[in-house]
């Protein structure tokens, strides 16, 4: 993978500045991955005029840019891979309506492209890339559309996402070749005998003290009971604070304390993100009566961030030549607050040949995850 990073506004000087710095090469996808502020459509169209015509555009509007020298704001980063694999794109509109048609709709377009029917997909050689308008809070339905007829398939990715903090401003749109949508998803159905790996960094540690929600109120993101007593209350006792004190991103709440759900030996955070005044606690993701959590503890952000890339992405690629990367915005939110978004940024330049975003919430094994990196690496042999 080749990458490309520039800081124009005008979309037909990003284009041509993003094109020039790929040395020639002919990509079979390229990633494109914009600050919001774009104009998505015009940049659109003037970077896929200037790629060869046989090469697939896939990418997002974000909250941040990631490439190996560091997380950016307001720029486009650009990826270009090339090399031994198969690529098929597919997109499902409609996402707020019927996320598990949308989901489904995807994946089936994916599938045809690259001559496979879903049930038939062979997860050791294939791979999906996600990436969903993130705003739409729609994950684990989408991923319910994907998976229906092939529960074996590894999916990696986030949410389009935007800089805008006030939620009623935020909006996110999605690049497929030369369509700009929103409230839509988008897979990329990889298809490789190359080493490949799905992965996840965060920087927590289990602390082998447990919850289970008891109770859940009917849209299954607020938690009302923990523990069988009032949730906010009993989260807050557990960690020694007040109610207060928890919301996502204050020094000693959620950020520094989130909950994971173990599944194996993976740790898959889900983070709650807010104490509501009734009393319940507003969860990201969806939630079930009867779930047991395991409560996590802050470790060394770029310290295993680093060791990440340094040694754990090595010991599962082979011989790693490119990295997709999905940040937490949540993580760069807690970063900017403690002031270590330098610290973290720096270890980027430890990633094999790296394009990526700030997202707004991640996908992992089909999964909805968050507070976490999700990465797609792809190696030789």
């Amino acid at each position: 993978m080749q990458t490309a990073r520039t800081t124009q506004s005008d979309p037909i000087a990003a284009a041509e500045d993003l094109v020039k710095q790929l040395e020639g090469t002919y990509p079979r996808l390229v990633t494109l991955f914009a600050s919001r502020d774009r104009d998505q459509v015009a940049l659109n169209r003037a970077v896929r005029e200037r790629l060869p015509a046989g090469t697939r555009l896939v990418g997002a509007t974000t909250a941040g840019e990631l490439d190996n020298h560091g997380i950016h704001s307001g720029s486009v980063v650009l990826g270009a891979l090339s090399g031994d694999f198969e690529i098929g794109l597919g997109l499902g509109t409609g996402l707020s309506v019927d996320a598990v048609g949308a989901g489904a709709a995807a994946i089936k377009r994916a599938s045809q492209e690259l001559g496979v029917r879903q049930q038939d997909i062979d997860a050791r050689q294939y791979v999906g890339l996600v990436i969903d308008d993130g705003f739409r809070y729609k994950k684990e339905e989408l991923l319910l559309g994907i998976l229906e007829k092939n529960q074996t398939l590894v999916l990696v990715g986030g949410g389009a996402a935007d800089h805008e903090q006030d939620p009623t401003k935020q909006s996110a749109l999605i690049h497929v070749d030369g369509e700009v949508v929103t409230d839509a998803v988008v897979v990329a159905l990889f298809k490789t005998s190359a080493p490949w790996a799905a992965l996840r960094s965060h920087w927590y540690l289990p602390t082998g003290e447990r919850l289970t929600i008891t109770r859940v109120d009917e849209s299954a993101t607020r938690a009302l009971e923990i523990d069988g007593k009032p949730a906010a209350q009993r989260y807050a006792d557990m960690l020694g604070v007040t109610v207060d004190d928890l919301e996502f991103g204050k020094p000693r709440g959620f950020a520094v304390h989130p909950t994971a759900l173990k599944v194996g030996r993976e740790y898959f955070i889900r983070a709650p993100w807010k104490p509501l005044p009734d009393g319940s606690i507003l969860f990201a993701n969806l939630l079930e009566e009867g779930t047991e959590l395991e409560l996590m503890k802050m470790g060394d952000m770029a310290g295993m961030t680093r060791s990440f890339f340094k040694e754990e992405l090595p010991r599962r690629v082979q011989n790693p030549q490119a990295t997709l990367l999905f940040h937490c915005s949540g993580r760069m939110w807690y970063a900017g607050s403690t002031g270590t978004i330098p610290q973290l940024a720096e270890t980027l330049r430890h990633a094999p040949s790296a394009a990526g975003m700030n997202v707004h919430f991640e996908i992992y094994s089909g999964f909805h995850i968050n507070t976490t990196l999700t990465v797609l690496a792809f190696g030789g042999n």
